[in-house]
């Protein structure tokens, strides 16, 4: 199983990000790395993520990380 993220702006278009991610063996794995490198992404211009399975998405439509920004804050 592979385990990828897919970046987007706020509009659902996909963007580069600006750490380049890997493919992950786990889900665990996946979230650990999201958690590890939110800023950095949406410093880069990610304003949403998505998680995939095998090309299936896992979570009901897109993360923001801005939500998580301000939680931070």
């Amino acid at each position: 199983m592979a385990w990828t993220w897919r970046f987007e702006k706020t509009d659902g278009s996909e963007t580069a990000p600006a750490v380049q991610p890997e493919e992950f063996t786990t889900q665990g794995d996946a979230e650990s790395w999201i958690g590890e490198e939110w800023k950095a992404l949406l410093e880069g211009g990610v304003d949403q993520v998505r998680l995939f399975e095998d090309g299936t998405e896992i979570y009901a439509g897109p993360m923001s990380l801005h939500a998580d920004a301000d939680a931070e804050a």
